[in-house]
């Protein structure tokens, strides 16, 4: 269980962060610009919750931000061994799992695309949009320190697939898709 009675610690004065073995890193690598990028991720996921509160989405939200802190945990604890235990979170397929069932649950009551829509149309889309660019650099981030550094598999499904969730929710709130802002090629030539 997590207990803070002191927010700030002083410790990251020095420009380093602690991770969850103990071990420093620079608060401008790679492992905290991933795990920088999930928490912004999750904020912006924060701010479609707070318009869809009274709706049946609240609930996947809330459980999706806090698959999200499991996921900077995750990423808080660098290593190649990537099995859950009692003392370590691990992204595990499961949620990845939960991730695909609501995506096609969300895709059986949409029309298919005849074109590339653009991130708007209702106000809970154009901020599911929002959404779902931010779970992209978050993508974009874990990607790079995966290139470096060990990242459990499971969780870069995870974030792979949470980006479509949000892309089939804003077209759910787009009336099905009714209200989704197509992009037109060219037309402003």
């Amino acid at each position: 269980m997590v207990k803070l009675n002191k927010i700030y610690t002083k410790t990251g004065d020095d420009g380093s962060t602690g991770l969850v073995d103990g071990s420093r890193t620079p608060k401008h690598g790679p492992r905290i610009d991933a795990i920088g990028a999930v928490d912004e991720a999750n904020s912006a996921i924060g701010w479609v919750g707070a318009l869809l509160a009274a709706s049946d989405f609240a609930t996947e939200l809330f459980r999706i931000q806090n698959d999200l802190f499991d996921l900077g945990a995750d990423l808080a604890t660098p290593g190649e061994d990537f099995e859950p235990s009692e003392t370590v979170l691990r992204i595990v397929a499961p949620q990845v799992e939960w991730v695909e069932a609501r995506i096609d649950a969300l895709t059986e009551h949409l029309e298919p695309l005849d074109s590339f829509v653009l991130p708007g149309g209702t106000d809970s889309a154009a901020r599911a949009h929002v959404a779902r660019a931010s779970i992209r650099r978050a993508e974009r981030a874990m990607s790079a320190l995966a290139a470096l550094e060990p990242v459990n598999p499971q969780a870069l499904a995870y974030i792979n697939r949470l980006s479509d969730y949000f892309f089939v929710l804003a077209r759910s709130l787009n009336d099905h898709g009714e209200r989704d802002v197509k992009w037109v090629p060219g037309a402003n030539r």
